[in-house]
């Protein structure tokens, strides 16, 4: 598989309890868990159905539970280097991960974390859709979307697109290689990167998740030529978003 710079290849659950986060998301959306040998180590392998997606992951103390997004970058030492350079801070600095990858994690400057990451196996080719239990999107949400789209352009050049969502500011859609790759746009919570992960039916989800013990952020609402969508909270406390897509036009 090729490398494809600038894609969210794989996210991570972090918090103190990843057993209760495994119970949710899979009965949530049919995941199921494998544990992969990483040296001495045996990471809980996300698996949607035959296709590994992420893992969960014990937090650190003091940090706060959340999905955390990999980027994925040609050379990491460089795109480390190039990130600092435009203002982030290294929470990671390059590191090999056994014979998966080699990764870094960086604070932008407005405050979100993500991974970088270059997979010695490549990265997973598009779809035109992503199917129900697979990642399809990331957001950013911070307070400062003007900066923080310059950073990632800087950083990671993108190009992007601006959409004008009236009260609540612009829209910046980061673009790379001829493909949209996340979203940035203004928000009050603290920033961070926000998943969304498809879904048959994005009512019935919201509903079983808060039946599992988690809370909805945002109710279902439709985006008009995208899907239907809702942001939940799960029971540790880390924000994700639904979304049932419009079929893709053949």
């Amino acid at each position: 598989m090729d490398p494809l710079p600038g894609k969210f290849v794989w996210f991570e659950h972090l918090s103190a309890d990843t057993g209760a986060a495994r119970s949710f998301y899979e009965r949530l959306l049919g995941w199921h868990v494998e544990m992969m040998p990483i040296g001495d180590d045996r990471y809980p392998l996300i698996m949607n159905g035959s296709d590994g997606i992420g893992g969960f992951v014990a937090a650190k103390s003091g940090e706060a539970p959340q999905w955390r997004g990999f980027l994925s970058v040609l050379d990491v030492d460089h795109s480390h280097r190039t990130a600092l350079a435009a203002g982030a801070k290294s929470l990671q600095g390059p590191t090999e991960f056994g014979v998966v990858g080699r990764g870094a994690t960086i604070v932008d400057p407005t405050g979100a974390v993500i991974s970088l990451w270059k997979s010695t196996q490549g990265d997973r080719p598009d779809v035109p859709q992503a199917p129900p239990g697979q990642w399809c999107w990331n957001e950013l949400w911070t307070a400062d979307p003007r900066r923080a789209l310059a950073f990632y352009e800087a950083a990671f050049g993108y190009g992007h697109e601006t959409m004008d969502m009236g009260e609540q500011g612009s829209y910046y859609m980061l673009a790379k290689g001829g493909q949209s790759r996340g979203g940035i746009m203004r928000s009050d919570a603290p920033a961070q990167w926000v998943p969304y992960v498809a879904v048959a039916d994005a009512d019935a989800t919201t509903a079983q998740a808060q039946a599992l013990g988690g809370r909805t952020m945002v109710p279902p609402t439709d985006i008009p030529g995208i899907g239907r969508f809702s942001v939940l909270i799960d029971p540790q406390g880390a924000t994700f978003a639904v979304i049932k897509l419009i079929p893709a036009q053949a």
